[in-house]
């Protein structure tokens, strides 16, 4: 090792790519479930809470709540919010009441001079800007009007309430009448949170709870997960990001192969001579493993050291896009599983040149410019599949969605051995093309086929990351595409919600009057969560990743006459005159998760009151269509005396908007509006942070994908250095050696652009196309300028890898050959 690292270098660089990439993203994901966790209370408000939908309490209720300990009431809801001096400034707002209790855990604070008391609100940062609001001045939220006492700089329950489709404001609970939203039909959640004595078990807590009252339609939560949806989205999003950490990290064992097959191209002269003193086999593959062996575990350590710094890094410039501030604590499970990847990803790629060179006689080893390489032999081949094997079981061990990350290996390894072969079929192709006229070409097409040409690994690793880039630059100029083309197209203007049931003509005559000719649909409207399927109550239910129905309230709904959008899958639609028991259609899709079929029973909770009926039908539900579509439809003679209000859908000119939101807030001040335009616009926000995050991990795998052709330089420096020898012995000049490589590398990258934009249009197909069932429009542009680019970047350093080789004098080489 004294002899210096040349070669070993490449191997501990791309592994400090690989290891940090996979140790920053396990390490933010787990500091931030740490933070949940560390969190919980604050999170959930309490450290039990009970929910109900569209109903308060009862005094028995509340009662058995209170036994528990102190009790905080917390209602939310929306409504519209406006100023009081201008009826035409109102927008959708996130309505949160308060009792005095409130917050249990946490401290609540606003900037302003006014206290927060009965007759004010607090106004988010968000809602205060929007309107334009201050200290002092007045807001209306549906009939009430209220004194803003301040904004909000501290809500400790606020990463707990979830994405909102607007700006937040908190009132005190004892103000909610006076709004007017609380309605019979009107759609809110009431939260009442209980602050258990020190030390208490929360878990039979809640278990006694739901034995108390199965039936009342509760739905209870405790401090060990106090914000479920974002501890999943987390979940969820670190394991894809680790999925794409991992593919880097195998491009970059490309590159260890490539380092190691460097570092003992460099030393083929000194494990001759030890084979020529008798040296065998075994010592010399144990010699060089120890060196290979002592490089990995530093290159780890530093690639760990970088990823345990991640949370850190992304707290202090990031911290306004986290859920909750994470744990700033070294997350040893992340970084223990990172560390096995490293080594086990070396292990897996340097056996092979190491196998290679242990095998090969001395005789050979002193011709190995000429020499083909000797096969390694059964045991490092077994050596190298139980590494493999290691891999693919610790990822699987580690998934929460085994199936995606089954599906996610399989591809990957799918697309490898489809480059591997493509890499081959390059090769064949170019040994067997009609020879050139011109001299340079000739080179240029040689050198692509020549003993260790590195086309195969070049191929293989710029074409893994340049895919990986072609195919989400694909899905997201679709999805772009989508969001700000398609989707406003087809979108009606506004939604609008909670209109009361006896305001159905008024509010047809109201729209008709503000604008002519308007597209207008109404449908009744309730909520209610999924109590129990063909029997059996949901929490007793084993019931797969893929069942959202019964994840929190669904909306419901009851219609005589089959539904747009729908396709019928299964079943038969009722009558419309039905008047029989009970009976619903279902979202086929919901269906098959829970494994019903037409006959079975499904039970939910309406308002308190247990309702359980029969499937008639499944459907399957367009939901690009941007329409009411509910996944839980009941036939006739069921819900209607149930209080429900409507929610309609509005598709107007763009010149009516304005008057038809200003005439419905003033008519119908306790329904809600919601401008379809401005949720786009959240969405596209999201996409976006999400898009970058991706971006990030899978730019890890392109710079993996840079050090192996590093590598293969360095790799093949030996060999090229030779044959520019032997040209300019034969008259070449250095700018005509200089052309060929240009000529070569040219050559290569154009392939490689090539394959990476057929594979990544036709992956970014199949995934807007049958996994999101969206329209295929991809922006080309993009796409193409990722492929070229990373084309550009690979003629560059292939030329600037093989200058030195370029520039070597003939006598200072032939003496040293």
């Amino acid at each position: 090792m004294r002899g210096g690292l040349s070669g070993l270098r490449l191997l501990a660089v791309c592994l400090v790519l690989g290891v940090a990439a996979l140790a920053g993203v396990g390490s933010l994901a787990s500091a931030i479930n740490a933070g949940l966790s560390e969190r919980g209370q604050l999170l959930l408000g309490g450290d039990v809470a009970a929910r109900l939908t569209s109903r308060f309490a009862t005094p028995e209720e509340r009662a058995r709540l209170a036994a528990l300990g102190p009790v905080a009431e917390v209602v939310k809801l929306r409504a519209m919010a406006g100023r009081v001096d201008s009826e035409d400034e109102r927008t959708l707002a996130e309505v949160k009441a308060v009792d005095a209790r409130w917050p249990l855990y946490g401290r609540f604070r606003i900037t302003g001079n006014l206290p927060f008391s009965p007759g004010t609100a607090a106004l988010s940062p968000a809602l205060a800007e929007k309107l334009r609001l201050k200290t002092g001045d007045m807001l209306t939220i549906g009939n009430g009007r209220f004194r803003v006492a301040g904004v909000t700089a501290e809500e400790p329950d606020k990463a707990g309430d979830g994405l909102g489709l607007g700006p937040g404001v908190i009132i005190r609970l004892a103000d909610l009448p006076m709004t007017g939203m609380i309605a019979p039909g009107s759609l809110f959640r009431s939260e009442y949170r209980v602050r258990l004595p020190a030390g208490a078990d929360p878990a039979p807590v809640v278990a006694r709870l739901q034995a108390a009252a199965p039936d009342a339609g509760f739905q209870y939560q405790d401090r060990r997960n106090g914000s479920p949806g974002t501890r999943q989205f987390v979940d969820r999003l670190g394991q894809f990001l680790t999925l794409v950490g991992l593919t880097a990290l195998v491009v970059a064992g490309v590159g260890v192969a490539g380092g190691v097959t460097a570092y003992l191209e460099a030393r083929t002269k000194t494990i001759a001579t030890l084979k020529t003193l008798g040296a065998d086999t075994a010592t010399i593959r144990a010699l060089y493993l120890y060196q290979i062996g002592l490089v990995t575990l530093g290159a780890v350590a530093i690639g760990l050291m970088i990823g345990a710094a991640t949370p850190w890094a992304v707290a202090w410039f990031a911290a306004d896009s986290l859920p909750v501030p994470p744990q700033l604590s070294p997350q040893w499970a992340a970084l223990a599983t990172s560390a096995a990847y490293g080594l086990l990803i070396t292990l897996a790629f340097a056996l092979w040149p190491l196998g290679q060179a242990a095998q090969m006689p001395a005789a050979r080893l002193f011709r190995s410019l000429t020499e083909r390489r000797a096969r390694p032999g059964a045991a490092m081949v077994a050596g190298i599949g139980a590494a493999a094997l290691a891999i693919v079981g610790l990822t699987i061990w580690n998934a929460s969605d085994r199936l995606f990350v089954l599906a996610f290996i399989g591809a990957a390894l799918g697309l490898i051995l489809l480059l591997w072969a493509l890499a081959a079929l390059v090769r064949a192709m170019a040994a067997r093309a009609p020879r050139p006229r011109g001299t340079l070409a000739r080179l240029a097409l040689g050198n692509l086929h020549r003993p260790g040409a590195p086309t195969r690994q070049l191929i293989v690793a710029l074409g893994l990351g340049l895919t990986l880039f072609a195919t989400l630059a694909v899905i997201e100029t679709n999805f772009s595409g989508q969001i700000q083309r398609t989707l406003p197209k087809r979108a009606p203007s506004y939604f609008v919600i909670d209109i009361p049931k006896e305001g159905e003509g008024d509010f047809r005559a109201l729209v008709a009057r503000s604008a002519p000719g308007a597209a207008i649909t109404l449908v009744p409207s309730l909520r209610g969560p999924v109590t129990a399927v063909k029997g059996v109550p949901v929490a007793k239910l084993n019931a797969s990743p893929d069942a959202w129905i019964l994840r929190g309230d669904r909306g419901l709904s009851f219609a005589a006459d089959f539904p747009p959008a729908n396709t019928l899958v299964s079943g038969k639609w009722w009558p419309r005159d039905y008047a029989g028991p009970p009976l619903v259609s279902l979202d086929d899709d919901a269906a098959k998760a829970l494994g019903l079929k037409i006959g079975d029973t499904i039970t939910v909770s309406v308002l308190g009151v247990e309702v359980t009926a029969t499937i008639a039908s499944t459907r399957k539900i367009n939901w690009q269509s941007l329409g009411f579509n509910f996944a839980i439809l009941f036939a006739p003679g069921t819900l209607e005396a149930a209080p429900y209000s409507y929610m309609a859908t509005l598709a107007v000119a763009p010149g009516q908007e304005r008057g038809v939101q200003a005439g419905i807030g003033r008519a119908f001040p306790t329904a809600s509006v919601v401008r379809v335009k401005d949720v786009l616009g959240q969405v596209s926000e999201l996409l976006g942070q999400l898009s970058a995050a991706i971006r990030a991990a899978a730019s890890v795998t392109v710079a993996a994908g840079i050090a192996v052709l590093i590598g293969a330089v360095a790799a093949g420096a030996r060999a090229r250095t030779y044959d520019a020898v032997i040209l300019k012995l034969l008259g070449a000049t250095r700018g005509q050696v200089a052309r060929a490589t240009l000529a070569e590398y040219g050559l290569l990258a154009g392939i490689v652009a090539l394959l990476a934009l057929l594979l990544g249009g036709f992956a970014g197909w199949y995934v807007v196309v049958q996994v999101f069932k969206l329209e295929w429009q991809p922006d080309w542009g993009p796409v193409v300028l990722t492929v070229l680019v990373g084309g550009l970047v690979t003629v560059l350093l292939g030329l600037a890898g093989s200058w030195a080789a370029l520039s070597a004098r003939p006598n200072a080489v032939l003496r040293d050959l």
